[in-house]
């Protein structure tokens, strides 16, 4: 009892302060907007100035993501006029020497697929599509798994992926071509039947042989090791399946992000922002935060209280809240007006010494999703 007293205490601190923090959040990319110009960012670090990265590389839709939930929710002009160009632009590099792979999902649809649903530009609509038909070829029929990366990786697959299936059930339902849906519903069961664990972690990569479609082994890829629990793997695959429920209505789907969402909440820590990979050492107290993994975890434990009906979606909520509230109070940039991000205390690829304790547009995306969640944004991306 005491413990959903917490609970309840602080989704009530948190609905006290949003109108304001949703003032901030306002204020705060208005500031983004002039210091990031066209760049195409990725991670702040000490400085808390975001880098430009070019503009096939996976994280080049969040922030143009951001600024049209903002139109969306605000219907200011600034914001659609700042977002524009990106799927332009994006178009563009298809037509170079790039490196587009699996993440066209995470590229597309907050760019291209939004501007159509909230402009009806029609050449938006034609780079969405083009975007999902890139996709949908990546398939592997033996393996039923999208291919990750390019290169020498032919049969690897990533839990990354679940959240680039929304470009397909988009296109599927858009273009009225279940061809779409199939691939996607087949990844989906790669998933849930390869990369969530019985216990609710997840795998990384999974190495499939691309003829035969033999599953071979599983490799740790950002995460501690083969068999640890990297928790922005566990965000991607919960808030992934949630959305998959949500296009196809199979409890299948449901019933993984709610396993994975159950293991996620019973690994937190006491402010409610996961270390990098719960099972990274014996003791976490000395490993880093990943506020990015806690973001997009929140977002996802907002679309399965909505998919279950009355109490059964509370406990998600209030998760959701609880995680929301240590990340405005204690991992937000509201008193830095010269830094770039919005959120703090990311990493990403811990590993390979990559972008520990930083922070990551993807983080600041998915902060500005769940709370435009919260302040009843009905429209969705992914």
């Amino acid at each position: 009892m005491a413990q959903l007293h917490e609970q309840w205490k602080e989704a009530a601190q948190l609905q006290g302060i949003l109108p304001e923090v949703w003032e901030q959040l306002q204020v705060k990319v208005d500031r983004m907007i002039g210091q990031l110009g066209d760049k195409s960012p990725h991670v702040a670090k000490d400085d808390g100035i975001y880098d430009d990265m070019r503009l096939d590389w996976w994280t080049s839709g969040f922030w143009p993501g951001i600024l049209w939930i903002l139109y969306d929710m605000t219907g200011k002009e600034h914001y659609k006029t700042a977002a524009w160009e990106w799927d332009i632009r994006l178009e563009r590099k298809f037509t170079e020497d790039n490196n587009f792979h699996h993440d066209v999902g995470f590229q597309f649809l907050p760019t291209a697929v939004i501007k159509h649903q909230l402009t009806g530009c029609s050449d938006a609509l034609r780079r969405a599509v083009y975007a999902a038909n890139f996709l949908a070829g990546r398939f592997n029929y033996a393996g039923k798994f999208l291919r990750a990366w390019n290169q020498d990786k032919r049969g690897w697959a990533i839990v990354d992926s679940s959240m680039n299936l929304s470009l397909l059930f988009w296109a599927a339902a858009q273009l009225e071509d279940p061809r779409f849906e199939q691939v996607g519903r087949m990844h989906a069961e790669t998933v849930v039947n390869h990369f969530i664990r019985p216990d609710g972690s997840v795998n990384h990569i999974l190495s499939f042989d691309p003829a035969s479609g033999e599953l071979i082994e599983s490799l740790g890829g950002q995460g501690a090791g083969p068999s640890s629990a990297w928790s922005r793997g566990a965000s991607w695959a919960l808030h992934g399946m949630a959305n998959v429920y949500r296009y196809t209505g199979d409890t299948k789907y449901l019933e993984a992000a709610q396993r994975v969402a159950h293991f996620f909440i019973a690994c937190l820590p006491e402010d409610a922002v996961p270390h990098w990979d719960f099972r990274a050492a014996d003791s976490l107290d000395d490993e880093p935060r990943d506020t990015s993994a806690a973001a997009c975890a929140a977002s996802g434990l907002l679309e399965l209280a909505e998919a279950l009906p009355g109490a059964a979606g509370l406990p998600y909520r209030r998760a959701a809240e609880r995680i929301l509230l240590s990340l405005t109070t204690h991992y937000a940039t509201w008193d830095e007006p010269n830094h770039e991000a919005i959120l703090i205390a990311g990493t990403g690829h811990k590993p390979a010494g990559q972008n520990i304790d930083v922070s990551l547009i993807y983080g600041d995306y998915y902060y500005v999703e769940s709370m435009a969640k919260l302040m009843g944004w009905k429209r969705r991306i992914f």
